[in-house]
């Protein structure tokens, strides 16, 4: 019977002790990063002595740790106050946890208490970075190092050689622009208005796409989010949609914060007019090894760029006006045009024009023509032919003179002895008539 009344008595006192313990409802605490942070011990005496001890299992601990009064500050983490309460100096990111407090009162009364802590920061406002100044309606808009030609161009081609429609979704768009949160905690989320309402992504005109990153030493998070739009066509003129951004916090109870809006002019496009290409040779016809030039004509301003192609297929060449082929043969024969894409007025290809090689032969020569070292032979065997002749009529008109001077020479002396010869005749004559005529009979 006394072994009997002693466990009843055992049991009644744990009981009671059972019913003198207080467990306080686990409570959430949100600190600031960086600021004190300051739990209270229910039920613990305000002076000491004391009975209590705190519980802590936090980020910086890899199981529970204990404090008490009598211990000494851990670390310059925390310590326990003279009336019983934890401080955290300065919270962390490392602090986030849970933390436990039980204490005994002077009338043997037990209270426990629990704290979920987690930790903040607010980042910066948000701001919007690369913001498109123009939009055109109905094309994908630009920015940054992106072209909003390219997109156009690719879409363009798509719908005349590769028989898509321009409903199809072209990927690797660029964005209207990019808003970027930097400095915060928890992560955090970004999101997109259009005139103050919501902007939800349905991939094809409206496309979000979003990164995340955390600094290696401070734990903080930037947030990117790119917004691309394709717009509705503007009804007359310009319109100025206003997009913004907005940063919400990932605890609750706290304000959204707001990037400046952006005001991008909408423009309808209109078909590009008049663009023509110019062939030099004209009529596209040109010997092996010559040179073809052509030019695109595309009246619009500021001047729009200009893609080439070759029997419907984009050359891999930069945009430029003017194409040059030198030296051309067999494999620059074809049709060719060019694209003109304008920021605002879309894009046109021109009508093609053909590039052929006169008269090619087999070996892509022209018919009876001497290709390479036997032009160059030819060439030398008339040069010194006509040297040859040259030089033996020089030789010939050299001889004729000559003989000519030799005759005149001859013919001189022949004529002066002639004239002693009449000379003498005549002197013989005149003793005869003079005898003749005073003794005449």
């Amino acid at each position: 019977m006394a072994a009997g009344a002693a466990t009843a008595g055992a049991w009644v006192l744990v009981l009671g002790l059972w019913g003198a313990a207080v467990m306080v409802g686990s409570q959430n605490i949100t600190a600031r990063i960086g600021e004190p942070l300051l739990l209270n011990c229910r039920g613990a005496p305000k002076k000491p002595p004391q009975q209590l001890e705190w519980k802590l299992n936090t980020g910086r601990t890899e199981a529970w740790k204990v404090l008490s009064p009598q211990g000494a500050a851990w670390d310059s983490v925390a310590r326990v106050l003279p009336n019983g309460s934890l401080l955290l100096p300065a919270a962390g990111i490392q602090d986030e946890g849970t933390f436990r407090c039980r204490a005994m009162n002077r009338h043997g009364k037990e209270t426990k208490s629990n704290y979920r802590v987690r930790v903040y920061q607010m980042p910066s406002k948000p701001e919007i970075v690369d913001a498109a100044s123009e939009l055109t309606a109905g094309v994908p808009s630009k920015v940054g190092e992106e072209s909003r030609q390219k997109v156009a161009l690719q879409m363009r081609l798509c719908v005349w050689h590769l028989g898509c429609s321009e409903d199809d979704e072209i990927t690797a768009l660029p964005q209207v622009g990019t808003c970027v949160s930097k400095g915060g905690y928890p992560a955090g989320t970004l999101s997109w208005h259009l005139d103050g309402k919501p902007l939800t992504p349905d991939g094809k005109g409206v496309a979000v796409k979003e990164q995340t990153r955390r600094h290696p030493e401070t734990g903080l998070f930037t947030l990117q989010s790119e917004l691309t739009v394709t717009p509705a066509p503007a009804q007359e003129g310009a319109a100025h949609p206003t997009f913004s951004c907005s940063f919400s916090p990932g605890l609750p109870r706290r304000k959204a914060l707001h990037s400046a809006p952006i005001h991008p002019s909408v423009w309808k496009p209109g078909p590009l007019e008049n663009v023509q290409l110019v062939v030099e040779p004209e009529g596209g016809i040109v010997a092996a090894g010559g040179t073809v030039t052509l030019t695109c004509e595309a009246p619009a301003q500021p001047p729009p760029e200009i893609h080439w192609m070759k029997d419907g297929m984009l050359l891999p060449l930069d945009p430029r006006p003017v194409l040059l082929l030198r030296e051309v043969g067999l494999q620059d024969q074809g049709t060719y045009s060019c694209v003109a894409t304008h920021p605002s007025l879309g894009s046109q290809e021109s009508p093609g024009v053909t590039i052929s090689i006169s008269e090619a032969d087999v070996e892509g020569q022209p018919r009876g023509s001497v290709g390479g070292s036997g032009l160059g032979t030819l060439a030398l065997v008339l040069g010194i032919l006509a040297a040859l002749g040259i030089a033996a009529l020089l030789i010939g008109v050299i001889v004729w003179q000559r003989k000519r001077r030799k005759g005149k020479e001859r013919k001189a002396p022949e004529s002066q002895e002639e004239e002693e010869e009449r000379a003498e005749l005549n002197q013989s004559e005149e003793p005869e008539t003079a005898e003749s005529g005073p003794g005449g009979p």
